[in-house]
């Protein structure tokens, strides 16, 4: 059986979405509520762990998240797919087109976590490490990441949020996989389209890490800073978000 998903319209461009650290198929927001199911199909994949995946056992890594969208595009009948990735979500959809590139017509990368993964200091691998177990630590990385700037409310229903729709273990383990991937010689020199998303107030992903990063590995690809936007646009900006993915999206050749 596959990963359980949620499925969003009936159009011929068929788009796979795989979530980030804290988030699940049913978590990108207000962002799915404004997709056009005209032109596109998406389905959006609980990983491993989260969401109808929680105590299914892993392994919990980036590369079984790719072998498990596959295994979804497969189940659905999609031979050719584009990929949307959203943090931890954008290393996954890069092992995706490492293990079946001539599957994937475009890569779209939200606060994406790059092929040569995050650098962390000692500080901020303790911190994350910690998330694995402990709320606070969860809520002290969502409001780092999104520039210490929203509402407290916001904060507290993600840390609810990650708590109700994860396993522990899972988001431990996963931390090692997306933070030290290391796979950049398998993904260099692909030619597909792709579209960069950092947030304007992403301390750690913004438009810096990722000039470093995918616009290198990716020198053809696209980069727009999400205004007004830290490392969850989904929530933070849904509908800018959604018009510059489709707008992407839809000069996409077949």
């Amino acid at each position: 059986m596959p990963n359980t998903h949620l499925l969003i319209g009936h159009g011929p461009h068929k788009v796979i979405g795989l979530h980030g650290w804290f988030g699940h198929a049913h978590g990108w927001g207000p962002f799915t509520q404004h997709l056009n199911g005209q032109e596109f199909s998406y389905a959006f994949m609980d990983q491993r762990g989260y969401g109808g995946m929680k105590g299914q056992g892993g392994p919990y890594t980036v590369e079984q998240i790719a072998q498990d969208a596959l295994a979804l595009a497969d189940s659905l009948g999609w031979q050719r797919f584009s990929l949307i990735g959203h943090s931890m979500g954008g290393v996954s959809i890069q092992q995706v087109l490492a293990a079946a590139p001539d599957r994937v017509r475009a890569l779209v990368a939200m606060t994406p976590v790059s092929a040569a993964g995050v650098p962390f200091d000692e500080q901020g691998w303790q911190l994350f490490s910690a998330a694995g177990s402990d709320p606070a630590a969860r809520r002290n990385i969502l409001d780092f990441t999104t520039g210490n700037r929203l509402t407290g409310t916001w904060l507290d229903a993600m840390v609810a949020s990650t708590q109700k729709h994860s396993d522990d273990e899972a988001v431990a383990a996963y931390l090692n996989s997306w933070a030290k991937a290391s796979f950049v010689d398998r993904i260099k020199g692909q030619s597909l389209p792709v579209l960069v998303l950092p947030g304007e107030h992403d301390p750690a992903l913004g438009e810096d890490a990722c000039r470093a990063t995918w616009l290198q590995h990716y020198p053809q690809a696209e980069l727009q800073v999400v205004r007004n936007a830290g490392h969850y646009p989904m929530d933070e900006t849904p509908i800018a978000l959604a018009t510059a993915v489709e707008k992407f999206l839809s000069g996409v050749a077949a």
